[in-house]
């Protein structure tokens, strides 16, 4: 058997809990949103520019808490190039094309600084 005890008060948690969704979240990930499309435009091999110029964001709210995220509109044949730059393809003679992983260096520095600001937004409200 585990047996647990506590004596004070849990006034300072429920204060911090409170205050939680007063903190303007929506604000922190539009801000890095646009930061992480021009850290992608940036970072994604160019040859005609058209994938780097194609990157966008989306912040929404969700029945657990606010949810971001990054896509790319440019899709040749079907198939999204941001993907196909990212993990390889198939070329149309038999032969492979190596992928590189542009998206996750691009992307943690924005993992980063959303932590950062979001902790920041919650604790100063």
């Amino acid at each position: 058997m585990i047996f647990v005890s506590t004596s004070g008060s849990f006034q300072n948690a429920e204060s911090f809990l409170k205050n939680v969704p007063k903190a303007n979240i929506r604000s922190v990930l539009e801000s890095c949103g646009q930061e992480g499309v021009r850290a992608l435009s940036a970072a994604t091999p160019q040859e005609s520019g058209r994938a780097a110029q194609s990157w966008y964001y989306n912040v929404k709210k969700t029945a657990s808490g606010w949810e971001l995220s990054w896509s790319n509109s440019d899709v040749e044949n079907g198939f999204p190039v941001a993907i196909m730059l990212q993990y390889g393809h198939g070329t149309g003679t038999g032969g492979y094309v190596q992928g590189t992983d542009y998206i996750n260096p691009a992307l943690k520095p924005i993992f980063d600084k959303i932590s950062d600001r979001a902790w920041k937004a919650v604790t100063s409200t």
